[in-house]
């Protein structure tokens, strides 16, 4: 019987590996269009400009030379953006920090609950709980937020840390969709390992509460 238990459970850790690796690939994946289609091309249109700077002997009239600025900061804007989508530097400051500048990216109100300090955690496991909150919001939100609410917390019970992702539904049949979704338990199992820590939801009324804790 414990044999079978654990190649159970050696099956569902394996399953919710592979799709959490699927689903890290697909974003680097992006990631490495969004550089092909933009920063390179941009890169080249910056590298035409310098040539014609040089075929102009810097002969350069007002317009010309803000055009230039605009593109260069423009160049490095995107940068910017692309270095915090693979690491982002907020998280050398603090989670609940991280976590506040992940949801500024989302075009969606979120009540936060969020603790003024917090103590300094492992930046491999922050940046796990980063990428596990990233991917329960893009799995278990709507396409139309308008009439769904959701409320995140972060708090300190004990010695366990506790992230809460609480997300209010219009209606039966979006809760019974979204919290019978496959992905949501991958996400789950991925993080129970990843962290060595515990995840559960509860589900009351229109609400579906996620607890992720380690």
């Amino acid at each position: 019987m414990t044999i079978i238990r654990f190649m159970t459970y050696h099956h569902k850790i394996r399953r919710a590996l592979r799709w959490w690796s699927h689903r890290q690939s697909i974003k680097l994946f992006l990631e490495a269009e969004k550089i092909r289609d933009g920063l390179l091309q941009e890169t080249f249109i910056l590298r035409r400009s310098l040539d014609f700077l040089s075929v102009d002997n810097l002969d350069l009239s007002l317009p010309k030379t803000e055009e230039f600025i605009k593109e260069f900061d423009n160049f490095h804007h995107s940068l910017m953006q692309l270095s915090d989508r693979l690491f982002p530097t907020s998280l050398q400051d603090s989670l609940p920090s991280a976590i506040q500048c992940l949801l500024e990216q989302w075009a969606v109100y979120f009540d936060v609950d969020m603790p003024a300090q917090w103590q300094q955690e492992p930046v491999g496991r922050s940046l796990i709980i980063l990428r596990v909150l990233e991917e329960l919001l893009t799995i278990a939100l709507p396409e139309t937020l308008t009439s769904v609410s959701i409320h995140i917390s972060l708090k300190k019970l004990g010695n366990t840390a506790q992230l809460k992702v609480q997300i209010n539904y219009p209606d039966i049949s979006t809760l019974t969709l979204y919290s019978n979704l496959p992905e949501l338990e991958y996400l789950c199992d991925s993080f129970q390992f990843l962290i060595v820590g515990k995840c559960f939801y509860r589900s009351k009324n229109l609400s579906l509460a996620w607890y992720f804790c380690w």
